[in-house]
């Protein structure tokens, strides 16, 4: 894995350069704070900054001065005081790519983090210590989550990481999001104590940086800065005077469970959101996530959180520049950048024009800068400022730097719309090249009495028994049977998932729906005569990471019951039974082609292939429509689990989207989502890192369900069309974005479209005058600009809005 995260490291710089660099120097920083922002070597700062999380990302990436990221102690400390810093776990290396970018960063221990990551991010080997209370003021918790902070402190000073130091870091984090579960945990006493002691024990690490606190406003401890988490901070102030006004997680998008299509949050709501924040004292928000990347191996949380981590960030789950997103926010970080020193010097003025309509104005000296927000969402209005009038589009906000212009409107998107497609692997025909070999799971043993950890007469939880090392546990008893009969098998289980067998037979398999993880299994069975063996296999899909008392959500089989219940209701309690738990084996080796046949939905089979990657330096997904549920490997390399069986919900928001009015991820008014009634998640991951050029790589599918892999393929994610639309006076720039790809044809320059979107464009007045011009400047090219004049309107065309739309 080191040379994976050595990879990953260049091209992180390569997603760092892209950002607005006015952060760190070199030498010592000092990090102070008053009423109005940070105070960053003496001088007041505004912030802007986006998350990336190291285990999730081997991107490619950009308009920030700093970086965030939680550190994740479950991936760091898998087992007791046996510590893991390799590959992508690498959190030094992460943090000097982040300083050679010129950034700050943010470091937010935690050590619970929540971030839809297994289990909040807390070990499971936790729940092995006597009278462990998570969260909660007791010695076992508190002495292993200062061991833990300690660590990380200490590598982060070993290391000259913060800034006082000379290193990057300007803020660190401790707890989180405790205030929206401290009221809940039945005993509040307790809670009120560990909070503080979390604030204490923090301080006393003496980094050198502000410790900040988010979602904590109420029991706020004197001596860190707390913040706000949420699709809106505007309306939110820090509980004392004399702190600035921190927004920690501006969610840029939502995270995506197997059962749910996918979450769109627009452009303007984001920049909407983020300018009406800096209008009202904001002086550091920080986008949650920036880039979401990929839950590689088994770090999902939720339960039935995907693989795909994209969020829908600025840059998408592979790296790549999600446009119009990223360069609408790049525009408005601009626009806020060049009035910072109003911002955080000047005297401000709040004044309400009408409903829902208000006007602030910032004055430093002789110079000002105004926003002027609309928050009804169904209304464009008239604001006159100055004596000069300034149409207000419904839900936006307009900057005037001078009080005068508008520089920037929330809900006017200049920047270009970038189509993303698949494109098939040019290198070999697929799926015809791939040569299929399999393995049968060698169940035999989980059936008799060959093979078992130990015994119990009980059934036992799963995450305690396994402490989380497994997906899977086997459960397995024996019954001496008179005679042969007829049965039901029942199952009471808080699984998520369960596969039944009886004498080695599978009989019935079953998992839950999203959100509510306690079902049955009921299934018809045959005893034989003398000794039948009953085998459960129950497997998890990722660990609770949030919610009060989370951690005692209980997976598995515990308590049951397990009954075998006859043809008049009689039933046999085999919960009490001596049980066996076991973990799946690992792999064999003994592949079998079977002379090109290869057997299909088949549960619990191993495939096995090789391919050529694709030509490059694009993105590579592999498309695994066909199989049913597993997980995938590429040279070694744990993809995540794979389920593109599981259809996302029809759900009210499928089919309707308006950035106008308040976003909401869950409940009633949910909009702009896509992939209803579509696989959840039909395409996966392929880091370039995990691959090699010009020689075989190698592709393993655990095939826990039964699939048909015959339609497998590998694709690039390149950028298909572009489109810009602009008025008269505007400059139209078009970019192909990454790895020297360039635009191919001119497809549309049209005034006035009537309809269609990016890459389907109708109507309109087509103007010769403008296809010219960008034919001549933009063809072959990466990127070109081309000035819209009233000459480009060409004869016939009504000055107005015009669109473009290339090919790369």
């Amino acid at each position: 894995m080191k040379t994976t995260m050595a990879a990953a490291a260049t091209c992180l710089v390569a997603l760092l350069v892209v950002v607005l660099a006015e952060a760190a120097g070199v030498g010592c920083t000092t990090v102070a704070y008053n009423d109005r922002s940070l105070v960053i070597d003496g001088e007041r700062r505004i912030i802007i900054s986006g998350s990336i999380h190291y285990p999730r990302s081997t991107p490619e990436e950009g308009g920030l001065d700093a970086i965030e990221t939680y550190v994740f102690w479950n991936g760091h400390e898998p087992h007791r005081r046996q510590y893991n810093f390799e590959g992508n776990y690498d959190i030094i290396r992460f943090f000097k790519e982040i300083q050679n970018a010129g950034l700050y960063a943010i470091l937010r221990i935690g050590p619970y983090i929540c971030g839809e990551w297994n289990y909040g991010g807390l070990p499971a080997w936790l729940r092995d210590i006597p009278q462990m209370q998570f969260r909660m003021h007791n010695a076992p918790f508190e002495n292993e989550m200062e061991n833990f902070t300690t660590l990380i402190i200490n590598k982060m000073k070993d290391a000259n990481m913060f800034a006082g130091q000379g290193g990057p870091i300007i803020l660190a984090q401790i707890e989180n999001e405790y205030g929206n579960v401290m009221g809940q945990l039945n005993n509040n006493q307790s809670a009120s104590e560990y909070i503080h002691w979390c604030a204490d024990m923090a301080n006393k690490q003496n980094v050198g940086v502000p410790w900040i606190m988010c979602q904590q406003d109420s029991d706020v401890p004197h001596n860190v800065v707390n913040t706000c988490n949420g699709f809106y901070c505007h309306d939110w102030f820090p509980n004392r005077t004399g702190i600035p006004k921190i927004w920690t997680e501006n969610w840029t998008g939502w995270f995506k469970a197997w059962d749910k299509p996918d979450f769109h949050r627009s452009a303007e709501d984001i920049a909407f959101a983020v300018a009406m924040f800096f209008q009202k004292r904001g002086s550091l928000q920080n986008y949650y996530m920036y880039h979401g990347g990929t839950n590689f191996g088994r770090t999902s949380g939720g339960p039935y959180i995907t693989t795909s981590y994209d969020y829908d960030a600025p840059l998408d789950e592979y790296g790549n520049l999600r446009q119009p997103k990223y360069g609408h926010l790049k525009d408005l970080h601009s626009v806020i950048k060049s009035i910072e020193k109003i911002l955080v010097h000047g005297e401000y003025v709040d004044a309400n024009y009408s409903d829902n309509v208000t006007v602030t104005k910032y004055t430093l000296g002789s110079t000002s800068a105004c926003f002027i927000n609309n928050r009804n969402d169904n209304k464009d209005l008239n604001v006159t400022l100055d004596g000069n009038t300034h149409l207000l589009p419904a839900w936006s906000v307009s900057i005037l730097p001078d009080c005068k212009t508008v520089a920037f409107n929330s809900a006017k998107i200049k920047a270009q719309t970038t189509i993303m497609v698949k494109k098939a692997n040019m290198v070999e025909k697929e799926p015809e090249s791939l040569k299929w070999s399999w393995m049968r799971e060698n169940l035999t043993p989980f059936m008799t009495d060959e093979k078992g950890s130990y015994r119990k007469n009980e059934l036992l939880e799963q995450i305690v028994t396994s402490t989380d090392q497994s997906d899977y546990l086997w459960y397995r008893t024996s019954l001496d049977h008179k005679g042969e009969a007829s049965y039901t098998l029942f199952v009471n289980t808080t699984g998520h998932e369960l596969y039944a067998f009886v004498n080695g037979m599978l009989v019935g398999k079953n998992h839950s729906p999203n959100g509510h993880f306690v079902f049955q299994l009921e299934s018809a069975v045959k005893l034989h005569d003398g000794k039948n063996y009953i085998s459960l296999l129950s497997a998890t899909i990722g660990l609770k990471n949030y919610g009060p008392l989370f951690e005692k959500m209980p997976a598995g089989i515990v308590g049951g019951p397990v009954k075998l219940i006859d043809n008049n209701g009689t039933g046999i309690d085999l919960s009490n039974s001596e049980y066996r738990q076991i973990h799946l084996d690992k792999p064999g080796y003994r592949w079998d082609n079977n002379n090109g046949t290869v057997p299909i939905n088949r549960p619990f089979t191993w495939y096995k292939t090789t391919f050529q990657a694709p030509a490059g330096q694009d993105t590579v997904v592999v498309d695994l429509l066909g199989l049913n549920k597993g997980v995938a490997w590429v040279n070694g390399n744990n993809l995540g689990r794979y389920w593109p069986s599981y259809t996302a919900a029809e759900m009210g928001g499928c089919h309707h989207c308006d950035y106008r009015g308040v976003f909401q991820a869950e409940g009633d008014g949910q909009k702009c989502l896509t992939g209803c009634g579509e696989p959840s998640q039909r395409y996966y991951h392929v880091p370039r890192s995990f691959l090699k050029n010009g020689e075989p790589n190698t592709l393993i599918l655990f095939e826990e369900a039964g699939g048909d892999p015959s339609q497998v393929i590998f694709h690039s994610v390149v950028a298909g069309s572009v489109c810009v639309s602009a008025e008269v006076g505007d400059a139209i720039t078009l970019s192909c974005g990454q790895h020297s790809k360039t635009i191919s044809t001119i497809d549309v320059t049209s005034f006035g479209v009537a309809r269609g979107q990016c890459g389907a464009y109708e109507g309109g007045c087509e103007s010769k005058a403008a296809y010219k011009a960008f034919t001549e400047a933009c063809l072959g090219k990466e990127s070109c600009t081309v000035q819209i004049i009233n000459a480009l309107t060409g004869s016939g065309c009504l000055s107005g809005v015009l669109t473009v739309q290339a090919s790369c």
